[in-house]
């Protein structure tokens, strides 16, 4: 792998060399928290009723995912998937989804801050080092709904309530020859309890350290051929400051936010063995972030009707139709040096929709082949509507956004080639084009208006994958995947601009879409009470956008949003899961990921770069004990990574380790505790330039209540 660029030394080698921890410490760290838990499960006391009320699923083979358009078990598909079950998370100290995610080997967010405190607009996800700038390259649905926001792409994770979810799925890898545009980098896939899944009620409530309460709670019912479900969660937290102690100035205050998220589904059996259904999900948020003037807040709404008719056999047709529309206001200021004071610099206000209609049809032809067939079309509109500030007083409106429309089928055969080999083949054809593209700006001193209109465009892609599974034994198989993706850019990319600290990044409306080639191969191995997954990777991403530094002055830095040639992400993924007799399992992840900036013609000074907020190594374990007690431990760890583009703000290496304790205490009901970073570590999440500091140690304590 290069060690610098162009014969020129890194700025990271050397001075990484010395910092504390190693890679080794930070293993060793790992190792210990996993045999602490190890000798908690041996130790536990097992009673007479202290049988786990649900066996912790198989990596390999008990866990049925639906995130490649149908299901399929985990050893049977040759795409890389990782699968959060439900027993993880209802042991995962945080209640947050994203960050039960950071269990799974590759996944990250663009920062290393979780949604509970970070700007929306940086909760772009991204998977095997493919470098998220705020907008995701990676797709997420819930249900097969996307939870992308249509003007920007980040994600707001708590619109579906923990509590409803099922198991997360996580794809790794482009797949955009079954969802399009998003999904360069794979697509991850919340799965909630249907409405049929039998009468039930959840609800879970705690509070804790920062001003911290949460509440949520999901009721599914029946009636004869009706059934429903109303999920619901309200959440608060007053933060911390996300500024080192250093660093603060009067200006600086607590990252708070909250949220209120509900989601409804009404539907009735039909057709004999198909349903129709109505969703309804609505979602608010109000955040502060870590200033007085940095606030935002948004609001979202959507609807969604679905038709399921016919099964495998004879065919089976799905249609959904849905539309989101949603309202997101920010603002942003300046601040001194000495951080004793802020300035207003822009408020923004992006109000947005989208619709969405698809069909899906499959079916088993003959003995050996699965055939899968569909269409798609996709509309977004989005202004952002901006008021510019100087020394505090509005100088000049902004108004700039644009029209996006997509179109697209495709179609997929899973082929039984042998009992012990599964071929697969699949393509998708994506044209989109973007229309009425314009810039408004107003002198408020004088009311003239200057309009730019960017001219109307259209780009297509073709997206194929063709994929392997050769099952060596009845405890070994070998996969193989090649596959094309891409991801057009967003209306966020192409027309807002924002400002974070003291970087401000320009919108960029002459982006073109990013386009991926990959492949991978791998090997899945099963023996008794363990499983072991191993997947090298490699990818190519031409015409990637960054967000690019153009200028530096004192107290600015301007960056602009660019294609900047090739990125190349390459390295190996390594998963293992051990169950610890019948009341327990232990898993593990590793990723080794070198992502590079490969080729820049513009600035052949980035080549070889390090992609930002990107680790070469990341390390997870998680513990777990299913009985009358409910005990978890997570630890993540990640080496250093860069700030920005020129490998010159550099963040270090950091492990946070989580721990969960419940105890059931009959009648469905559960109390437990639970501490996030319980060793209080010092995590430094962003640069810009000043530090800014993860979540420290958050303690709290709850109650669970089920009935069924």
């Amino acid at each position: 792998m290069p060690a610098g660029h162009g014969g020129r030394p890194h700025p990271g080698h050397g001075p990484l060399r010395d910092r504390p921890p190693s890679v080794r410490s930070a293993l060793a760290s790992l190792a210990a928290a996993g045999r602490l838990l190890a000798v908690l499960v041996a130790s536990a006391p097992l009673q007479a009723d202290d049988e786990p009320e649900e066996a912790p699923p198989r990596l390999a083979e008990q866990v049925t995912v639906t995130a490649a358009r149908g299901e399929a078990r985990v050893g049977g598909t040759p795409a890389s998937v990782a699968v959060v079950v439900r027993p993880a998370l209802e042991a995962t100290a945080s209640p947050a989804v994203d960050d039960a995610l950071r269990q799974v080997a590759g996944f990250s967010l663009f920062r290393r801050t979780g949604s509970r405190t970070a700007n929306p607009t940086a909760q772009g996800v991204s998977l095997r080092g493919l470098g998220a700038s705020g907008a995701s390259r990676a797709l997420v649905v819930a249900d097969g709904l996307p939870l992308n926001d249509p003007f920007g792409g980040w994600v707001y994770w708590a619109r579906v309530p923990r509590v409803a979810i099922e198991r997360l799925e996580v794809l790794r890898g482009g797949v955009s020859d079954l969802y399009g545009s998003g999904a360069l980098g794979g697509v991850v896939q919340l799965v909630t309890r249907g409405p049929a899944d039998g009468r039930g009620l959840e609800a879970e409530a705690s509070a804790g350290g920062a001003t911290t309460l949460d509440l949520s709670s999901t009721v599914r019912g029946t009636s004869g051929s009706w059934s429903g479900r109303l999920s619901a969660q309200a959440f608060r937290t007053d933060g911390y400051v996300p500024v080192e102690e250093g660093s603060r100035g009067a200006v600086d205050t607590e990252a708070a936010s909250s949220h209120l998220a509900v989601d409804g589904t009404v539907e009735r059996r039909a057709f004999g063995d198909g349903r129709v259904f109505v969703r309804g999900m609505a979602y608010g948020e109000d955040r502060g972030n870590g200033t007085s003037l940095q606030v935002n807040d948004t609001r979202i709404g959507l609807g969604a009707i679905g038709l399921d008719r016919g099964t495998l056999v004879r065919g089976r047709v799905e249609v959904r139709l849905w539309g989101e529309t949603q309202v997101f206001r920010q603002d942003f200021s300046a601040v001194a040096a000495d951080r004793s004071r802020e300035d207003l610099t822009r408020a923004q206000r992006v109000p947005a929709s989208a619709f969405g209609v698809s069909t899906q049809w499959s079916r088993l032809a003959g003995k050996h082949h699965r055939l899968l067939a569909g269409v798609e079309a996709h509309l977004v509109e989005g202004t952002t509507e901006e008021t510019v500030f100087a020394r505090g007083v509005a100088t000049t409106g902004v108004e700039a956004g644009g029209e996006e429309r997509t179109g697209a089928l495709f179609v997929q055969d899973l082929y039984q080639a042998h009992p012990r080999l599964l071929l697969s083949a699949s393509a998708r054809l994506d044209g989109w084009g973007h229309r009425d593209g314009r810039s408004v700006t107003t002198p408020l001193a004088t009311g003239a208006a200057t309009t730019t209109t960017f001219p109307d465009r259209s780009e297509s892609a073709v997206s194929p994958r063709l994929g392997a599974v050769v099952r060596l034994s009845s405890s070994l198989s070998l996969t193989a995947s090649g596959y094309g993706a891409f991801r057009g850019p967003t209306l966020n990319e192409l027309y807002r601009s924002f400002r974070v600290g003291d970087t401000v990044t320009l919108a960029n409306p002459a982006l073109e879409a990013e386009r991926l080639w990959g492949g991978e191969a791998g090997a899945l191995a099963t023996t008794g009470k363990v499983s072991l997954r191993l997947t090298a990777f490699d990818a190519e991403v031409r015409d990637a956008v960054a967000n690019v530094t153009v200028a530096t002055t004192p107290g600015l830095v301007t960056r602009q949003r660019r294609n900047v040639g090739r990125v190349r992400s390459r390295g190996l993924e390594a998963e293992a899961e051990v169950r610890l007799g019948g009341r327990g399992v232990l898993t593990g992840g590793y990723a080794l990921t070198d992502a590079r900036v490969a080729s820049f013609p513009d600035d052949p000074s980035l080549e070889g770069r390090r992609v930002p907020q990107v680790p070469r190594h990341q390390a997870t374990l998680q513990a777990r004990l299913e009985s009358r007690w409910r005990i978890g431990v997570q630890a993540r760890w990640t080496s250093a990574a860069w700030e920005d583009d020129r490998n010159e703000l550099e963040l270090d290496p950091a492990l946070q380790v989580d721990v969960f304790a419940g105890r059931r205490l009959g009648s469905g009901l559960e109390v437990f505790a639970a501490a996030e970073n319980l060793l209080d570590a010092h995590v430094v999440v962003a640069r810009t330039p000043v530090p800014s500091l993860g979540a420290p140690r958050l303690v709290r304590a709850g109650v669970r209540l089920r009935l069924f």
